[in-house]
């Protein structure tokens, strides 16, 4: 199916695009405020827009009007098309509740669902509170500042409620969904949670992996916030110094250590000018940790351009952990065999390795 991703370039676009790459089953064509003048010959041949792109700053009149605008401008885009296409709408539990941004959510629902009167399938997902990995401080979610303060040293105030948050992984998942269902209406579900919660949880790995230890990584919440805490600290925080104990005998180097949840770990040795890794993950937390020659750990995060290279060496033992949804690779640089080892935070299951090939090295803009 060939699908056309409005807000293509944000927080929740680029974690749809993500795992539409990943799972390989539709064409998606990127849309964002940069190209949206193509939006009409964009969907012109294509089956589904996933509409996501949206408006949620500004002044009271942009946040609605602007929702409003932008919906008008993919329902003008759907009828030149001359064909039914399916919609695909992001909208949010918010719709309706008085606010700027709940009413322009709410008027750009009604506009979009006038398409079903004229042959088009239209398909609402109610979206709860969304977070994740790249999410922007005071502007996506509270969880992105909290995380961002709490990587500075910071502990801000908050008002205690019970919130629902879904991991935006899940909800692109629901957003893909919706290009199948026959539902008119999805209304993914999040996990309850109080936002003092997720401050305390957010210290609690602060204060483990700042000297490189793994915390209780149980539950996929935990899991998914650990997630999101560990990629805004990178590359800032890495590679991370791992204490080697050396005697008459020899060097002894601890390379993980993890409080709770499953744990996988492996060697490999790798030649002289080989690269190994070349792939990207969705959730899988993973780290490298040379012990022996020296090498380069390259990483680029999906749809971007810039390459994020480290230098490592057994003789200076570190660690560098993949951030989710950054391709990435380990390069033997030296004249000896290279020995690695590699941690994950799950055991390896062949029906779901959650392991995408893509390299790190390539056109731009891949």
């Amino acid at each position: 199916m060939k699908v056309v991703l409005t807000g293509a370039a944000g927080f929740l676009g680029w974690h749809t695009r993500l795992r539409a790459h990943a799972q390989g089953e539709h064409e998606v064509v990127p849309v964002s405020r940069e190209t949206w003048g193509e939006l009409a010959s964009l969907v012109a041949d294509a089956d589904a827009v996933l509409h996501v792109a949206g408006v949620n700053r500004g002044t009271d009149e942009e946040v609605e009007q602007g929702n409003v605008r932008l919906a008008d401008d993919v329902a003008a885009a759907v009828r030149a098309a001359g064909r039914p296409v399916r919609v695909v709408y992001a909208n949010s539990i918010q719709d309706g509740n008085g606010t700027p941004y709940g009413s322009g959510k709410a008027s750009a629902a009604g506009r979009l669902a006038a398409l079903r009167t004229e042959g088009h399938t239209v398909v609402d997902v109610r979206l709860p509170n969304i977070f994740g990995e790249h999410g922007r401080p005071r502007y996506n979610s509270f969880v992105a500042t909290f995380v961002h303060a709490v990587a500075k040293g910071e502990s801000p105030q908050v008002t205690d409620r019970a919130v629902e948050l879904l991991h935006v992984q899940d909800a692109a998942q629901s957003l893909l969904d919706a290009l199948t269902t026959d539902a008119e209406r999805l209304d993914p579900r999040g996990t309850e949670v109080g936002v003092q919660e997720v401050l305390d949880l957010l210290h609690e790995f602060e204060a483990s992996y700042s000297t490189g230890e793994f915390p209780d990584l149980s539950t996929p919440f935990r899991i998914a916030l650990f997630n999101t805490y560990r990629t805004a600290l990178f590359p800032q925080r890495y590679p991370l110094p791992l204490q080697p104990h050396s005697d008459a005998r020899g060097t002894f180097v601890e390379t993980v250590r993890s409080r709770g949840g499953e744990g996988q770990s492996s060697i490999s040795t790798t030649v002289p000018g080989v690269t190994r890794g070349e792939h990207y993950h969705l959730t899988k937390i993973e780290r490298f940790a040379v012990v022996q020659g020296t090498a380069t750990i390259a990483l680029r995060r999906m749809f971007h351009d810039e390459v994020v290279e480290f230098p490592v060496s057994g003789e200076a033992p570190c660690a560098v952990d993949m951030p989710v949804g950054w391709a990435h690779n380990i390069t033997n640089t030296g004249d000896d065999v290279l020995l690695t080892q590699f941690w994950s935070h799950e055991l390896f299951r062949p029906d779901a390795p959650d392991t995408f090939p893509h390299p790190v090295t390539q056109e731009t803009g891949a």
